[in-house]
């Protein structure tokens, strides 16, 4: 092996230089470098890591003489001698990966401690029972980590020594005690077929040998996927000379971070215990004190540590996470990183630095991830609280909900009204559901997936929702779900998790969600920097209220057909349907036509000038009517009392004739969207007449109104015509009845891969594109959405033959080229031609990256996601989603 720098000295490294001396060797690095008290040391790279997991031996003979020569240094600057008989050098070996991952790799303290080092560390220190306090935690932990024994079988030993003397605290064991117990310990590691090295180098050798293998353990594997850092990596792993707090009462150790890692309060916060070692304040062995109890011990100490604390926020402008070990009244840094924080606290740091000039407003934007958002916005779990977890399904809508079971719609908005918490239990949710959804704190299906009725709804109601989960069998009539042998019946407690896909049974304690002005000045300092607009969809008056008090600039995608959805507005919508002329049609439509105005009214004024993008009529009419076996089934009832020639009976044949007249192999892919538009023309111009007539009832009042006016499932240019023409005749007639002028766009949503591929043609006619990313998905690969998510979709991630779910993560390769062509040969044909994203990509952080590199002009996306979206558009400006 060639002649490499493994080892780094303090010196010669500084805290930018974390991918190779690891975050904690980098750190050390830099405080040792300005003049801060830090014990003597030295790292091994994590270019050493790698190397050791290809040539395991190899590596250790290359990289000793370097180690040598480093632990020479150390004793020089110490004054000690590493397995000397007098005032021995004692050393902590510790891993340090490039990401912090706390807890999750390995450390030894005390090493280099024997039966001889231990005595002369007893004369050195002139304390017998700190020595063997030393020596009896340095076996424990060696034996741990690098002779990989089991370390309750140590804990045992060392509550029966304590038993045995009556104490309950480890520092008040005698120097007897003590010794019996490291006896003990030696005896339990022969016991078990090992050997404790008596000899500190190969102490050494073996412990850094250790740590580049907890590299590799389990858990630091686990938490890499959950946490996404690479594998590649590597740990670095610091050789620091050992400061003793456990002494006597001068010294102690103890953690603190400069800022309250919970609130973001600017404080220091922590803890410390006298007499101890640094696993004592982590490992709960004994309850630690508030670092404000410091002061009265130690006040000069804590004077120092103050200031101290107060330099690393400055030098390294962030909060800081700080380990120190005080020895007879000096002061140690044994560690600094950027400390883990709450989502608010996130918040609150990152905008006080600005207000404090710490930080400019891009390095505050940088510092909030969309994760952080995301639990800021929902009602959570705690995720380290124990729960019975009865099935998992879907994480179909994020958030948490604690609530009554009920199965019917009725009775959710029933219980609902009446203050009642209730999680409404479907197989599958429908549009006349709609009133249930609203009312239920959650919503749980065991079909369906993140983009059925009931996952699409809850996001955009805020509702948590776990969709998909077929573990459940749901029995409507009997009102219970069965798990396995597991019945849960009517009106008991369910906890759902829709951030994880969670079931949980009884009630957990909810984190409510926490919406600040420190958020939304940091959300502001986002839309400084973002290129993309944030819209969001919105098919209520009060949802483009909640839009613009999440701060959206427009209604990316107003769904006309959920206005029909609402309780008194179905019959007439079924009428309509169920209509065998175009004057039957057209009555119910003129009904139709005065409730869609009123909702344009309120959409229009609530969203204050900003554009509001109305998609007419897009799914097939069969979807407004009830089933046919339900409408069977109720005719059979009706006959059965006598009553089969009463009107009602008269009028559910009616419409099960028109059900099943509707009825189509593949309803997603047959006659919906604007086909209904050019074979049905009424339909479309009852809605553009009704969009027409709010607008200007609005502009003559001096209300900026801005519709633009979207076509849904256009394939062709002459379908694009037809309907263009359509909008503009109206338009016209309208303006020359009320003398008033409407500004407005018409366009396209592009959700077919034909619409992409000739997107040049439709330009000719369209003045904007959105596309529906959701049906361009299924279209493009052939899924259908509820089937693919509840059968296979999950198991393809999991196996990696997709690398994400693609109605989740918008799929770059195919989706995302459709969506390239579609945006190149429209603004080929229309250099000016606006294009956004509606679909529920939109929300979607990686997508949004995506379509900022596409350079479109808005996403949007359920209002709830338009904080995440916000600060997603400027993380893509600023490279850190890409």
């Amino acid at each position: 092996m060639s002649v490499v720098q493994w080892v780094y000295e303090y010196e010669q490294g500084n805290a930018s230089m974390k991918s190779l001396l690891g975050g904690k060797g980098a750190n050390l690095a830099q405080m040792w470098n300005i003049g801060l008290p830090v014990p003597p040391g030295f790292i091994l790279t994590t270019e050493a890591c790698k190397a050791y997991w290809e040539d395991r031996a190899g590596l250790l003979d290359a990289v000793w003489p370097q180690v040598r020569q480093s632990m020479k240094r150390m004793e020089s600057a110490t004054g000690k001698t590493f397995g000397g008989k007098e005032n021995p050098l004692l050393v902590s070996v510790r891993s340090g990966a490039p990401v912090s991952m706390p807890g999750m790799m390995d450390t030894i303290l005390n090493l280099g401690l024997n039966g001889d080092t231990v005595e002369a560390l007893a004369a050195a220190s002139g304390d017998e029972r700190f020595a063997l306090d030393s020596y009896r935690r340095f076996i424990q932990m060696y034996s741990d980590v690098v002779l990989e024994l089991e370390h309750g079988d140590f804990e045992f030993c060392l509550a029966q020594a304590k038993k045995e003397q009556g104490c309950r605290h480890d520092h008040e064991l005698s120097p007897e005690m003590l010794r019996k117990l490291v006896g003990q310990y030696l005896q339990m590691v022969q016991s078990k077929g090992k050997v404790f090295p008596e000899d500190p180098w190969e102490q050494l050798r073996l412990a850094i040998e250790a740590v580049f293998r907890s590299w590799n353990t389990p858990r630091a594997v686990t938490y890499r996927q959950i946490q996404r850092i690479p594998d590649d990596l590597g740990t670095a792993v610091s050789v620091v000379s050992m400061v003793y707090g456990n002494l006597g009462n001068d010294c102690g150790t103890g953690v603190c971070f400069t800022r309250n890692p919970a609130t973001g309060e600017r404080e220091l916060f922590g803890e410390f215990l006298l007499n101890a070692q640094g696993e004592d304040v982590v490992a709960g062995i004994r309850t630690p004190r508030p670092i404000q109890e410091l002061k009265a011990d130690m006040p000069e100490v804590h004077g120092e540590l103050l200031r101290l604390t107060s330099l690393l926020e400055q030098h390294y402008k962030d909060m800081q996470d700080i380990e120190f070990t005080v020895e007879r009244g000096k002061l140690y840094l044994l560690q600094t990183r950027n400390g883990k924080r709450t989502a608010k606290a996130a918040v609150r740091v990152a905008v006080d630095m600005v207000r404090e000039n710490l930080i400019p407003k891009d390095e505050a934007v940088r510092r909030v991830t969309p994760e952080n958002v995301e639990q800021l916005l929902h009602p959570q779990l705690d995720p380290n609280l124990p729960m019975n977890v009865l099935a998992r399904g879907l994480p179909a809508s994020p958030g948490a909900a604690v609530g009554k079971v009920v199965f019917q719609a009725d009775e959710a908005e029933k219980l609902g009204r009446s203050g009642e918490a209730v999680i409404l239990v479907r197989p599958e949710t429908t549009p006349d559901d709609i009133h249930g959804l609203f009312a239920a704190q959650g919503i749980l299906t065991s079909h369906g997936g993140m983009t059925s009725h009931a996952a699409v709804v809850a996001r955009g109601l805020g509702k948590p929702c776990v969709s998909g989960c077929e573990a459940l069998d749901i029995d409507l009539q009997r009102e219970t779900i069965r798990v396995g042998d597991r019945i849960i019946r009517k009106h008991e407690i369910l906890t759902l998790d829709g951030s994880r896909g969670l079931v949980v049974l009884g009630s957990l304690p909810l984190i409510q969600p926490s919406f600040t002005d420190d958020f939304r000045e940091l959300l502001s300092f986002a839309d400084e920097i973002a290129a993309l607009e944030v819209w969001a969809n919105g098919d209520t008056p009060e949802d483009a209220k909640r839009a613009r008090e999440f701060g959206a600039r427009g209604i990316g995608l107003c769904r006309t057909e959920h206005m029909f959805m609402q309780a008194e507005r179905l019959p007439v919508m079924q009428e309509m349907v169920a209509a065998t002329d175009r004057e039957e049609r057209v009555a119910a439509l003129n009904r139709l036509k005065v409730m869609q105005k009123d909702d344009f009214l309120g959409i229009f004024e609530a969203m204050q000038g900003f554009p509001v993008t109305v998609r007419l009529l897009d799914p097939p009419l069969h979807e407004f009517l009830p089933k046919v076996p339900e409408l069977q089934g109720r005719i059979a009832e009706l006959e059965k009392k006598g009553q089969g020639d009463a009107p009602e009976a008269e009028h559910l044949r009616r419409l099960a004739r028109k059900a099943e007249s509707l009825r189509e192999s593949n309803p997603m892919l047959g006659f919906r969207g604007c086909r209904l538009g050019i074979i049905y023309p009424e339909i479309y111009e009852m809605q553009v007449e009704a969009i027409f007539e709010a607008a200007g009832e609005l502009v003559a009042r001096g209300v900026s109104v801005h519709p633009d006016i979207m076509m849904p499932l256009v394939g062709t240019l002459e379908e694009m015509k037809r309907l263009r023409a359509m909008v503009g005749e109206i338009a016209e007639r309208e303006e020359k009845r009320t003398g008033v002028r409407v500004p407005y766009l018409v366009g396209t949503m592009i959700e077919l891969p034909r619409a992409a591929l000739v997107a040049g043609q439709l330009a000719q006619e369209a003045e904007f594109f959105s596309f529906g990313t959701n049906d361009l998905t299924q279209t493009t690969f052939g899924y259908s959405r509820d089937d693919a998510e509840g059968k296979f979709l999950a198991e393809y991630v999991r196996l990696h033959v997709l690398p994400e779910n693609p109605f989740h993560v918008l799929d770059r390769d195919g989706v995302g080229r459709l969506l390239e062509i579609a945006v190149q040969d429209g603004r080929g044909t229309r250099p000016a031609i606006q294009i956004g994203i509606c679909g529920e990509h939109g929300g979607n952080p990686s997508s949004i990256a995506f379509c900022h590199k596409l350079g479109l002009k808005y996403v949007s996306c359920s209002p709830f996601r338009v904080p995440v979206a916000r600060l997603s558009a400027a993380l893509s400006v600023l490279g850190l989603l890409s």
